[in-house]
């Protein structure tokens, strides 16, 4: 497990990442989006790993968002650096997580306010402990969402109900979290992490160069047309019609057996 402010560790073929502040509610400085930046650029190296969880240290936090401290002092040097330093930063940080190729998991375990509520919009799965508390509370101090929530929230949850949070900054719990497509299920708060590797665990039981195939599809076909969308989809089956893995797998359903892919 590395030290710092994200923790990691392997355990099979999953990669569980923790943002480790909890004594700020691991709120995002910018060493620890770099940090996240670099340990996913390894773990996509990595063929042992397979999928990624990502959590927050401690009982209270996934993440309150960006460190508040720590931006105000970009923005007090003007908005190009306050672009530069915070804004690219933090949506660079989203728009790798949304289009990693190995699935991420979100398991939010407590507040996940501003930049934390723009992570688990982003990645391509999440469960959320009962305990979780969502915001856009950026409007509070004068801003708007940074890391991709203006966009990303209105495709999930549908342009009204993305509105009323993103203008009143209110908070929002689990259930309703679930309601707009932010989460996929909510759990007890002791199962979280279970219930993350459980998710995990259903999706390493296949190809994982399929669920790649799957990952890039879904992600560059949202915003396209259907058109465009299908072109996209038959360009990823293609790719994966000269693998090793769709061999196996249709060797296997014939031969009525388990799979053994090797992600070849």
């Amino acid at each position: 497990m590395s030290d710092g402010t994200v923790l990691f560790q392997k355990r099979g073929k999953v990669a569980l990442l923790t943002l480790n502040r909890p004594e700020k509610l691991n709120a995002l400085n910018y060493a620890t989006n770099d940090l996240l930046m670099q340990l996913l650029d390894g773990i996509e190296e990595d063929r042992e790993v397979e999928a990624v969880i990502l959590t927050g240290a401690g009982d209270r936090a996934f993440s309150a968002g960006g460190d508040i401290h720590e931006f105000s002092q970009s923005i007090r040097q003007g908005a190009d650096i306050a672009v530069r330093a915070f804004v690219r930063r933090g949506q660079a940080m989203t728009s790798r997580m949304e289009a990693f190729s190995k699935p991420i998991i979100a398991a939010v375990n407590g507040l996940a306010f501003g930049g934390g509520c723009e992570i688990t919009e982003a990645v391509h799965l999440a469960v959320a402990s009962e305990r979780a508390l969502f915001a856009k509370p950026e409007i509070n101090i004068g801003i708007p969402p940074t890391f991709g929530g203006t966009q990303r929230l209105p495709r999930l949850a549908g342009r009204k109900r993305a509105l009323e949070y993103l203008l009143t900054g209110d908070p929002f719990g689990p259930e309703r979290a679930f309601d707009m497509g932010i989460v996929n299920r909510v759990v007890a708060h002791d199962d979280l992490l279970d219930a993350a590797f459980e998710l995990a665990g259903r999706i390493l039981r296949h190809s994982p160069l399929a669920s790649a195939r799957i990952l890039s599809a879904v992600t560059r076909g949202l915003n396209a047309t259907i058109s465009e969308g299908l072109q996209i989809e038959s360009e990823q089956f293609a790719r994966m019609a000269a693998s090793q893995d769709v061999h196996e797998g249709l060797a296997a359903w014939i031969e009525r057996r388990t799979p053994l892919y090797d992600g070849r």
